[in-house]
């Protein structure tokens, strides 16, 4: 169906009997052409989380109207709802620090076309990763941050996120604790990577941490950002095994790799509405 427009609609609601059938049924009786389905039913929040694919091979009406009539569907079940056409990219906006190992690996993928997103500006609170930036003619947005500042610089952060129409948030090793204010506006919109296995070692220098422990795995963890530091809902975690021999060092090195898989396969199942948030955890509809 080369010509056909292809949509994602991702919804959650109370968990009562038929909600599936009269979602499906709409978008049948406006002839939508479902191509993927995945739903999920928690027994413990009783709530039921679904993301549909569709095209409008044998749509009836205007997508103007599909859309009308699933808003009005959404009012009757109490649905939460994101529906949009599936070539209609985030936009994302980058923060990072100085390690530039995460952002070099969101720019590749995002050039290469297996990011189904648009970088639309990159900010730091140090110059290093200028340079990169402007080499792939993405905008750079220098805001430093000092402890007489921080207020200020967070507004200017979040300005800075609606003026490009952000989506999302990325936070690529970006070295600082966001403010629970900030963090409340970015609810479910800003990705944070953290270089440990979370919920274990928390916090400053969790490889440090991890080595005096002994530890015999080490990973990375991707989570939604809130104002519990490191708590927020885990979207992707990345380990891989080590032993007695291995240095803090060696950790570093091998921890890098991790943080950059583990946040790019989180950014990619945000791009593509497949996780939801359930209360401190995320529902992912792969």
């Amino acid at each position: 169906m080369i010509n056909a427009h292809h949509y994602i609609l991702t919804w959650q609601c109370p968990d009562t009997s038929g909600v599936l059938a009269k979602v499906t049924q709409c978008l049948f009786k406006h002839g939508a052409f479902i191509t993927e389905t995945c739903q999920y039913s928690d027994p413990d929040t009783a709530t039921f989380f679904s993301r549909l694919a569709f095209d409008d091979r044998e749509l009836n009406v205007s997508f103007a109207e599909l859309s009308q009539a699933i808003n009005l569907l959404a009012q009757s079940l109490d649905m939460q709802y994101q529906l949009r056409e599936k070539n209609n990219f985030p936009n994302i906006v980058i923060a990072v620090s100085k390690d530039d190992h995460c952002l070099v690996s969101l720019i590749t993928k995002y050039k290469a076309g297996v990011l189904p997103i648009n970088i639309v500006a990159i900010t730091s609170n140090h110059l290093d990763c200028q340079a990169l930036a402007q080499w792939h003619d993405i905008p750079f947005h220098h805001l430093p941050v000092t402890k007489d500042n921080k207020a200020e610089q967070e507004q200017a952060l979040l300005a800075l996120f609606k003026q490009y129409q952000g989506d999302l948030l990325v936070l690529a090793r970006y070295m600082q604790i966001l403010s629970d204010d900030l963090c409340r506006s970015l609810r479910g919109q800003a990705i944070n990577i953290h270089h440990s296995f979370l919920p274990s070692f928390k916090g400053a220098k969790p490889y440090h941490q991890a080595h005096k422990r002994g530890v015999k795995i080490i990973g990375a963890t991707a989570h939604y950002v809130t104002a519990d530091l490191d708590e927020g809902p885990i979207i992707v975690q990345e380990v891989k095994p080590i032993n007695h021999a291995y240095t803090v060092e060696n950790m570093v090195h091998l921890g890098h790799d991790l943080e950059a898989t583990a946040l790019s396969h989180a950014v990619k199942m945000h791009a593509e509405q497949r996780i939801c948030l359930n209360k401190d955890k995320t529902v992912i509809l792969s």
